[in-house]
């Protein structure tokens, strides 16, 4: 036993000194390394992909429908899976649980580049959000872990920052590699650049990450499997009239609604009763109870509906309708994501002094940017188009980033401190769900149009859409602030009392 403690010690496992022992651990700076560039690679792949749609579409003769599965597949899956992963990891051990994942993220990666028909790279995409969704939860899990104090602010700083280049850089770097590796197999190359950082990281991971010391056995009801098959098969019945609307023809196919309406509502009669039986619910629906918690968790689901969805239609666009190479393409779109990043860090630390409007101002940017762009692609016809664009989407993009941070604090604000991490996942999960429906009904619209009026109306359309969804949001957000202002009212109105000359008469 000591020989073998000796030898893990030797290997650099379990370097953490024991929790309450008051020395950190001494590798800590560099396992952060390791988890933040595991969740680069899952958070790229959100976004990198989508210049890449034209070529895979080429290539793979790849019908419309297949082409949103392959970018709300991959959100829907991470969605799902994020809060099973992190009640495995704290039970099974968060190292063990990332390389599990991280293996199986970079094998999808290479089945992703390897796909011989849009059918197999759907699957793949699916097997690679799944993964994506054991990673993301185990790297929050592990920064408290290994930091404390000032040093846990530090490292979710840089994770955040991560979050923001990562999708800053996604379409400039997907043009990038389509642009060198060339149009027709470059797109396999934006899977393949996963492969050596994987076998890196997991080299990495197996010698930096700490132990869990609480780490033991896990039972399989503890991670509600049937909560998961549940909402999975919920929502997947609500995306599909809206993915396959051109290849099912009839009206029948609009019946799944009202199946994905009784699957949903199945979904939390069992939560409900996971909830009471005090066993583990994918959703802890005593959540909801908290107004905050509830308004911004549908807030931000609508916002991803509506800001994911630009980018899937833009690069569309403006590769198939106005003939741009992936790299410019990319440039065109990166003005938003360079706006969200620039943005975010400042929108972080104001929102303590702002509250609620704050993103209630951002949402109003979001959509008056993107108000712009259908403006910009309307009255600068042809190749312009896409630089007029970039403008518009910067304001776009400068909103944003006073949107996502800001509104996960104020959502979690008043969420016991017992329930932060579920609260945490189910705020994740919105996100990712709302990416899918968002993606399936601008898609919907986009290449509805897109056959009887070309691509500018059908770029147009599509933008409507996207747009409703972040003025719903706007809306939601407004009527929060209204509460909030009712209720500070009631709390400040005086309590009139009968006055003492009143009292004896």
């Amino acid at each position: 036993m000591a020989e073998s403690a000796r030898h893990r010690r030797a290997a650099g496992w379990g370097v953490r000194t024991a929790p309450g022992s008051g020395t950190p651990d001494p590798r800590r700076w560099q396992a952060l390394a390791v988890c933040l560039i595991a969740g680069f690679m899952t958070l790229l792949d959100v976004s990198i992909v989508n210049v890449a749609l034209p070529s895979i579409r080429e290539g793979l003769h790849t019908p419309e429908s297949d082409l949103q599965w392959i970018i709300s597949g991959y959100s829907l899956a991470f969605g799902l899976f994020l809060i099973p992963a992190g009640r495995l990891g704290d039970a099974r051990g968060r190292r063990e649980v990332f390389m599990i994942g991280l293996a199986l993220f970079t094998l999808a990666s290479a089945a992703c580049g390897a796909a011989q028909s849009s059918q197999w790279l759907v699957i793949a995409r699916l097997l690679q959000g799944l993964a994506g969704g054991m990673i993301s939860p185990q790297i929050s899990a592990l920064i408290q872990q290994m930091f404390s104090g000032g040093e846990r602010g530090r490292a979710f700083g840089m994770f955040g920052t991560v979050v923001g280049i990562s999708t800053a850089v996604g379409p400039l770097s997907g043009g990038l590699i389509i642009q060198a590796a060339g149009a027709e197999e470059g797109w396999r190359w934006v899977f393949y650049v996963n492969l050596p950082l994987g076998a890196v990281c997991l080299l990495l991971a197996r010698r930096l990450l700490p132990d869990t010391p609480s780490a033991g056995r896990v039972r399989l009801r503890d991670l509600d499997p049937l909560g998961v098959l549940l909402l999975g098969a919920g929502v997947l019945a609500l995306l599909l009239p809206f993915v396959q609307s051109q290849q099912w023809p009839g009206d029948r196919k609009w019946l799944l609604l009202v199946l994905a309406a009784v699957l949903l509502a199945v979904f939390v009669g069992w939560e409900s009763r996971c909830g009471r039986r005090g066993t583990h619910p994918v959703v802890a629906l005593s959540l909801f109870r908290v107004r905050s918690y509830w308004l911004g968790c549908l807030l931000i689901l609508l916002y991803f509906a509506g800001f994911t969805s630009i980018f899937f239609i833009t690069t569309l666009y403006l590769q198939s309708g106005l003939h741009y190479t992936a790299l410019e393409a990319g440039l065109a779109i990166t003005p938003f994501a360079v706006g969200a990043a620039v943005a975010a860090t400042p929108g972080g630390r104001m929102v303590g002094r702002f509250g609620r409007p704050l993103v209630v101002t951002g949402l109003a940017t979001v959509a008056l940017g993107l108000a712009g762009t259908v403006l910009a692609a309307h009255l600068v016809p042809g190749r312009g188009a896409g630089w007029a664009m970039a403008a518009p989407l910067l304001l776009a993009g400068l909103g944003s980033g006073l949107v996502i941070a800001p509104n996960q604090t104020l959502t979690l604000s008043e969420v016991p401190v017992a329930g932060a991490g579920s609260a945490g996942g189910t705020l994740q999960t919105a996100q990712r769900v709302g990416s899918a429906i968002g993606i399936a009904a601008v898609g919907s619209m986009f290449f509805a149009q897109l056959e009887t009026d070309g691509w500018a109306l059908a770029y147009d359309h599509g933008l409507v859409v996207a747009v409703a969804f972040v003025v719903v949001a706007l809306l939601l957000g407004l009527a929060d602030m209204r509460g909030e202002h009712r209720g500070r009212t009631r709390t400040r109105r005086p309590v009139h009392r009968p006055s003492a000359e009143g009292s004896t008469s």
